[in-house]
């Protein structure tokens, strides 16, 4: 067995520690096609059946993409877009492109046509994947400003008879796309590509959600890629046994690590369900060994709990609250550091309610679960981990290619995100700011050097972030453009403020104002389905979100949250006066990214009537 084959195989903790080999995610492709023919690589769910595509089919699979790209005439260098829930479809269009020497741009499904037709123009994408009819009417509606895009590949094909003649020309099929490159007609220009692929070339471009302007294109390189891919693998302990169910968007850096990254380079397995409303559900059938969630996932899967707990009978819920505050002290505590008495107090729990959340949640049988990509509640972690869901704080950027820093399994400081993974160097600068070097670091924004040359100084990425170290863990404090300056003069960060407001499951945003405000204010949004339950078992009388958010009781209780959360902060950071929001904040308003990142400058103009109310 070559040296690449044995890397190929090897298991993770010899990934982390030894170098990785010198081959790109394309080229593992086909190493892990070679060394590991047989064995599952993926599953996808259609119609509730999971059905299996091993390492050999996945790279078959996707070779029949490239040479279907490359008979449509795409070039090496050329931009593959892809607009589409995750599934094994977004992946093969992805290493196929790469396969190519192509570079693949990810674009959201839930973005509004303004938005998908900036990005596609922007990235200079030549052919799109379009997951289906209402991806494809976006680009179609958008034609007239995307003249270098030459063709749309459309996955399902339901309602593509209701295209005109010319539409039609413009649009295959997924599945004819492998037709056409079924034969072996352009193998040889895959196979002189990837020989010719170098690790400095660049692989993804990856959009940052906007939340203070125009998205910009992070140019990931393969060498990026390799680059991350140790520290992930030593600090998660994960191995080439690991299950992954693969739900958050592809076109985020955090679910490609975990879907395509990791997986080449490990050889561990990738689980694709039918649709992202059927999470929990997939969850609870894949029982992934390792999962992944943003801030609101997890603030979700706590109202869902917290709504259970509403609608259980006294006695469950009595045993719940008594189990709860028995073992709320290992939360933090390692499990080989726990005494016998400590054991057998959170077995018990364990037996007679526990087990039963967990496996609600999906979750019974994860061995990390992961929150990361936004800042998380303290006391979010601190329920998840009581309940025995051995989950972890992790922290990265677009940028830095994904995780750069994380707890360690057995040394969990909740409120931090741990200390550096492997390969990254650190600093801290003298305002606060986080600053790293590594492999993983970007080669910069898509057609702006000058962004470029204001995030990377003298080879150091400059994250934005303003952190604290203790004891060798980090905090992130906040973004550095975020924090405040009230009249008094006080400094304030306002993600601390928000977060604790957002450990309510009552609460589903909290957006804090105090730039040069004599005291805090905030604007709040209700969980909806968390408070319309509460509501329902008080036999308040509701119709609609506007009518629910309106009801005294409702403001009484959202008036006994906050005063519960102020009671966790300085006087100086406590939430003086709040004005309800009778609508969801939405996407398609501007109100909130992608990735459900609430836009500042945005939410301030269109309410800054109510804003300014609140200092009347």
């Amino acid at each position: 067995m070559n040296a690449a084959a044995a890397a190929a195989a090897a298991p993770a903790e010899g990934i982390a520690r030894a170098a990785l080999p010198e081959l790109t995610l394309p080229q593992m492709l086909r190493e892990r096609a070679r060394v590991d023919a047989a064995r599952v690589a993926i599953r996808q769910k259609d119609f509730g059946i999971w059905k299996p595509i091993s390492w050999a089919q996945y790279h078959e699979r996707a070779s029949a993409f490239a040479r279907g790209l490359a008979a449509l005439g795409l070039p090496e260098g050329g931009h593959l877009g892809v607009i589409s829930e995750n599934r094994v479809e977004w992946v093969l269009a992805q290493m196929g492109a790469g396969l190519l020497g192509a570079v693949t741009v990810g674009v959201y499904p839930t973005s509004p046509t303004p938005e998908v037709a900036y990005v596609v123009a922007h990235a200079d994408v030549d052919i799109v994947v379009c997951e289906d009819q209402e991806q494809t009417d976006k680009i179609l509606e958008a034609l007239p400003g995307l003249p270098r895009l030459a063709r749309i590949i459309v996955i399902e094909t339901k309602g593509l008879r209701s295209y005109s003649p010319e539409q039609r020309a413009r649009i295959s099929t997924f599945d004819e796309v492998l037709a056409l490159g079924a034969g072996t007609e352009h193998q040889g220009r895959i196979d002189e590509a990837l020989a010719r692929q170098r690790l400095s070339d660049i692989g993804l471009m990856i959009y940052t959600s906007g939340s203070t302007g125009r998205p910009k294109g992070a140019m990931i390189s393969w060498r990026n890629i390799r680059g991350v891919v140790p520290g992930i693998v030593e600090r998660l302990q994960i191995d080439r046994d690991t299950s992954h169910l693969s739900y958050l968007p592809l076109c985020h850096v955090a679910e490609q690590m975990l879907t395509t990254f990791v997986p080449l380079y490990l050889g561990s397995q990738v689980n694709f369900g039918e649709s992202i409303r059927t999470v929990q559900e997939d969850l609870r059938e894949v029982a992934p060994s390792m999962f992944l969630g943003v801030p609101r996932i997890w603030e979700k899967l706590h109202s869902a709990i917290s709504i259970k707990m509403q609608e259980t009978g006294a006695l469950r819920r009595g045993l719940f609250e008594r189990g709860f505050a028995a073992c709320a002290p290992l939360a933090e505590k390692p499990r080989s550091r726990w005494t016998l008495a400590e054991r057998l107090r959170f077995a018990l729990a364990y037996l007679l309610v526990f087990r039963a959340l967990q496996n609600f949640i999906g979750l019974r049988k994860a061995r990390v679960a992961l929150t990361g990509a936004a800042s998380i509640a303290p006391d979010v972690v601190r329920f998840f981990r009581t309940l025995g869901v051995p989950l972890v704080e992790v922290y990265g950027l677009t940028e830095s290619t994904g995780m750069i820093t994380g707890h360690r399994l057995d040394d969990v400081v909740i409120g931090t995100v741990g200390p550096v993974t492997l390969g990254v160097r650190h600093r801290v600068a003298a305002s606060g700011e986080l600053q790293i070097q590594g492999e993983m670091v970007f080669e910069g924004y898509y057609k702006n050097p000058q962004a470029s040359a204001q995030t990377i100084v003298d080879g150091w990425l400059h994250t934005g972030d303003v952190v604290r170290e203790e004891g060798g863990h980090i905090r992130i404090v906040d973004r550095l453009k975020d924090i405040m300056i009230t009249a008094g003069g006080k400094n304030l960060t306002p993600s601390e403020i928000e977060n604790t407001m957002k450990a309510s499951p009552y609460i589903k945003e909290c957006i804090v104002v105090a730039e040069g405000r004599k005291y805090v204010g905030a604007l709040v949004q209700i969980d909806f389905e968390t408070v319309a339950k509460w509501a329902e078992a008080r036999r308040l009388a509701f119709t609609h979100f506007r009518s629910l958010v309106e009801t005294p009781q409702v403001r009484e209780l959202i008036e006994q949250e906050i005063a519960r959360g102020n009671e966790r902060l300085a006087s100086v950071s406590q939430i003086k006066r709040f004005h309800l929001l009778t609508k969801e904040l939405d996407h398609d308003d501007g109100e909130v990214t992608a990735t459900m990142k609430v836009r500042r400058a945005s939410i301030h103009q269109a309410y800054k009537d109510e804003i300014e109310a609140l200092y009347a």
